[in-house]
């Protein structure tokens, strides 16, 4: 398992709340196991119908402290598609750009129109149900429900010291970002969000972050 080095200033996380956190992501993940695996066929049935390829999308990604693991994603985009747009476009974002002219200015830092994607990965992209398969990965405790959204490996590389603390907790399935700013922050303010969400940690915050993912993920905001 690869590890990216670490600064050796990373923020403190209370073992305690840790634990219950923990308990938590497995309970939650168990009780709602079959509603998951009904959605997901549904879904694999369709990927399948829409287009060739894999059900599922393998990306490495950093998680907490820099190790890094396979994250699952069901497959939006057609298969063998470029990733060199991608990459460009998210270095833009880190460098304060805004990736189109949304006028309304709750897509500015979003990719849209994407010709890689397919008619199906549109519809599970912005509704979030493509990482409905992280479910898996909270199982295997490299994810949490509540977290930072997990980086990419060509990120991580361009991280200064203070955009490091954000890997100090496991990434999450949803989390402040995903709720609160999504595709209508900056970078910046990406990571001071879930570096503030680290340093106040809260299980009952964690609680009402997940509640509020449900009208995020009904209503499609910010996704794309």
């Amino acid at each position: 398992m690869a590890v990216l080095s670490a600064p050796a200033r990373m923020i403190h996380l209370n073992a305690r709340y840790l634990r219950v956190k923990r308990a938590f992501d497995v309970i939650f993940t168990l009780l709602i196991s079959p509603f998951v695996l009904t959605v997901g066929a549904i879904i694999a049935l369709c990927i399948k119908l829409d287009s060739k390829g894999p059900v599922f999308f393998r990306q490495r990604r950093v998680g907490q402290n820099g190790v890094e693991f396979e994250m699952l994603k069901f497959r939006s985009m057609y298969v063998n598609s470029d990733q060199l747009l991608h990459r460009e476009k998210i270095i833009s974002y880190m460098n304060g750009q805004k990736l189109n002219d949304d006028a309304t200015g709750a897509m500015s830092y979003k990719i849209i129109d994407d010709p890689r994607i397919t008619r199906v990965g549109r519809f599970i992209r912005k509704t979030s149900l493509d990482e409905l398969p992280q479910f898996w990965n909270v199982l295997r405790g490299e994810m949490t429900l509540v977290g930072p959204r997990p980086p990419l490996t060509y990120e991580v590389e361009l991280y200064s010291e203070r955009e490091w603390l954000r890997l100090s907790g496991k990434p999450g399935l949803t989390g402040t970002w995903q709720v609160y700013g999504r595709s209508r922050v900056t970078f910046q303010n990406m990571i001071e969000m879930d570096i503030a969400y680290l340093q106040n940690q809260s299980f009952w915050k964690d609680l009402k972050l997940i509640a509020l993912t449900i009208p995020v993920m009904l209503l499609g905001r910010g996704g794309a």
